[in-house]
């Protein structure tokens, strides 16, 4: 029979270390309570003999891909019922195990859990075994409800964080549906435009050589961009998303990104009190749940997602071991300040229009003097020249206006006097958890009203955008239709 060493506290407050011998944990832990002992640890002696061993462990399904935070949600709030009923631990996991059907990551780590906690550890230490499941957070707070007792109550907090964030998540998602799919359709609708009628009206001019003007030779130039280079819509976005994902491999290329992110125009905001209302809850239910300041606000920063905000929690745990509070550490290193890389996105984002109108006009620049059936014809040369300036134009100007924008923003905090302000009010009074709540709940908030907002702008913004377009389209065909019928009625 398995020998099972323990800690334990008595009716008194001392601690008891023993050793039992019992079939399983289970019955170890029903036998210390009967003899009046509250269980802080228990643990299989070592040399000891397990319960399971690696043959008589279940068979693992296939799974694929990660477990969803959906199904960590549910079961944590499933879990946490379980408990508050008075089950015991291993019985409510091969509960939750069972109910779970066909092969997923969760099912498997269910499993190892089960198998673990049979063999004397605790759930905390089963659960730190599977990270691609559970996370750093997630098993703290376990382990800080296993050390104070009260572990089903820990379970209802951590099933009420996850399904808020997860809430918070789907709202984002789901308000930008509708635009993306706008987005989508007006695309297809001038790509088509400028695939399949722009060319009709071009070899028609070319046949009446006649001489366009500059917003003709743009519009030309932009279809025959996308007629003969329309795999570079596709190729575009992926090299864009590949080259910025190999650049935040790097830590200067990270935190570059990261502070360009949270002040880029519209967008920033809603990133920045995002990121400001989950760091502040996770915070929050850490120092409800008892874990210790300094391992929360560890723990904090590498879920905060955000290099930025990393280095806010470093300086604060640094400052802490030094005896200071949250809020002035907090308030010190909040400013952004000034960082190359973040200087080489906001240039590059200014750039960017220009760039691809450069693009365009070196394609007008090739075929200025060239016809469809290929002959010559210089009548439009001087009109692609000229946009040639204007590109080289539009890329100046652009990175002079984002490189100000970003200069004047070095100055500005990702941390307003709010925050900081009530953090300062709940160190003071002792209502630290509450305060970071009433932050995270005041973000939420606002998240939920900036998304709700942007939506319904973006809608407008997309009818005017698609009136701008098709009125140029418009325009730039039918004057050079003008000219022609004006030479002809002469």
């Amino acid at each position: 029979m398995p020998m099972f060493q323990f800690e334990a506290m008595d009716r008194t407050g001392q601690e008891i270390k023993d050793v039992i011998e019992a079939p399983s944990e289970e019955d170890a832990q029903n036998t210390i309570k009967q003899m009046g002992y509250f269980v802080t640890k228990l643990s299989l002696k070592k040399g000891a003999t397990k319960t399971t061993t690696a043959g008589g462990k279940k068979k693992r399904p296939f799974a694929m891909g990660g477990a969803k935070t959906k199904h960590i949600c549910t079961f944590t709030r499933q879990l946490s019922i379980l408990q508050d009923a008075g089950l015991p631990i291993l019985r409510s996991l091969r509960i939750l195990e069972n109910n779970i059907k066909g092969g997923s990551k969760l099912k498997n780590a269910l499993m190892d859990i089960c198998d673990e906690i049979e063999t004397g550890s605790t759930l905390s230490e089963s659960m730190s075994k599977c990270p691609k499941v559970f996370s750093r957070l997630y098993v703290n707070m376990i382990k800080a409800g296993e050390a104070g007792g009260a572990l089903e109550t820990i379970l209802q907090r951590l099933a009420e964080f996850l399904e808020r964030a997860e809430s918070l998540k789907r709202k984002v998602k789901g308000a930008m549906i509708y635009p993306v799919a706008v987005v989508l359709v007006a695309v297809g609708i001038l790509a088509g435009i400028m695939y399949a009628i722009v060319p009709t009206f071009k070899k028609m001019f070319e046949e009446f050589e006649l001489t366009l003007p500059a917003p003709t030779v743009l519009l030309i130039a932009m279809s025959d961009y996308v007629v003969n280079y329309f795999w570079l819509m596709f190729l575009l976005p992926v090299v864009i998303w590949l080259i910025g994902k190999l650049i935040r491999k790097f830590k200067h290329g990270r935190m570059g990104f990261d502070m360009y992110i949270i002040k880029v125009p519209v967008f920033g905001s809603l990133v920045e009190k995002n990121i400001l209302a989950r760091t502040t809850r996770t915070l929050g239910t850490l120092v409800t749940s008892g874990v210790p300041i300094l391992e929360a606000l560890n723990i904090t920063r590498e879920t905060s997602g955000n290099a930025m905000f990393e280095r806010i929690f470093s300086k604060v745990s640094e400052a802490i071991r030094e005896g200071e509070t949250i809020a002035k550490p907090m308030k010190e290193n909040s400013y952004l300040g000034f960082h190359p890389m973040a200087l080489f996105y906001w240039v590059w984002m200014g750039m960017f229009p220009g760039i691809m109108m450069l693009s365009v006009a070196l394609t007008a620049g090739r075929g200025a003097g060239k016809k469809s059936d290929g002959g010559v014809s210089k009548q439009n040369a001087g009109g692609s020249t000229q946009l040639l300036f204007m590109s080289l134009g539009a890329i100046g100007i652009g990175a002079f206006i984002c490189a100000a924008m970003y200069l004047l923003k070095t100055r500005s905090r990702v941390i307003d006097d709010l925050v900081v302000n009530m953090i300062d009010v709940g160190e003071e009074t002792g209502e630290l958890d509450t305060m970071l709540y009433k932050i995270a709940d005041n973000y939420d908030e606002e998240v939920s009203v900036m998304t709700e907002g942007l939506t319904k702008l973006i809608e407008p913004l997309l009818i005017v955008f698609l009136g701008v377009a098709v009125g140029f389209i418009v325009v730039s065909l039918f004057m050079p239709l003008i000219s022609l019928i004006t030479s002809l009625s002469k």
